[in-house]
């Protein structure tokens, strides 16, 4: 009965694991919550003591086999935070390359949204954020819907033209943007 207690409790504790496996293991728990790029499953592979060599064979082999793609990543990650966080192209080409992603890489995933697509989204935020500005002054409208346009990732010609149209179309003509944009 001793030893019977005494073989499980080395098998549980057992030899090392094999560092190759235990890379592919973290990669596949981390793939398996959401979709992620090659530098960022990189970056948590050397943070959890992976060497070097090994998290590159690993993540080498998980290109091969599809499932880590930079291009389908980025995709992803564009249509999403266009979509759902309404943030532009200098947004989106931020974002990606903070994970990552080439530079040629996100230039074509960035180039999905169309420029009317984008300037369609921002006359979206425009509307609703203007419904919560009602009170606030004629400057102060004009400062924070620029603002919130622009650390979104929006252009400064694309925002003011936005909330000059928007503003135009509630009713609240601005002074402040009559001039050339």
């Amino acid at each position: 009965m001793a030893t019977r207690r005494q073989s499980r409790a080395e098998s549980s504790s057992g030899p090392p694991e094999d560092p190759v496996q235990q890379a592919r293991d973290i990669c596949l728990r981390l793939l398996t919550a959401r979709p992620r790029t090659r530098s960022e499953l990189r970056q948590s592979l050397l943070r959890k003591g992976i060497e070097e060599d090994v998290a590159d064979q690993v993540l080498g082999r998980l290109d091969e086999v599809g499932l880590v793609d930079d291009a389908a990543f980025a995709e992803l990650w564009v249509r999403s935070r266009h979509t759902y966080q309404g943030l532009g192209r200098r947004a989106l080409t931020t974002e990606l390359r903070r994970k990552g992603v080439a530079d040629d890489v996100a230039a074509e995933a960035v180039a999905t949204v169309d420029a009317d697509a984008e300037e369609e989204r921002a006359r979206q935020l425009v509307r609703k954020r203007l419904r919560s500005l009602s009170g606030a002054d004629e400057a102060a409208r004009v400062r924070k819907l620029v603002g919130m346009l622009a650390r979104r990732g929006y252009s400064e010609g694309l925002s003011f033209r936005v909330v000059r149209d928007e503003l135009k179309a509630a009713g609240e003509e601005s002074e402040l943007l009559d001039g050339p944009i």
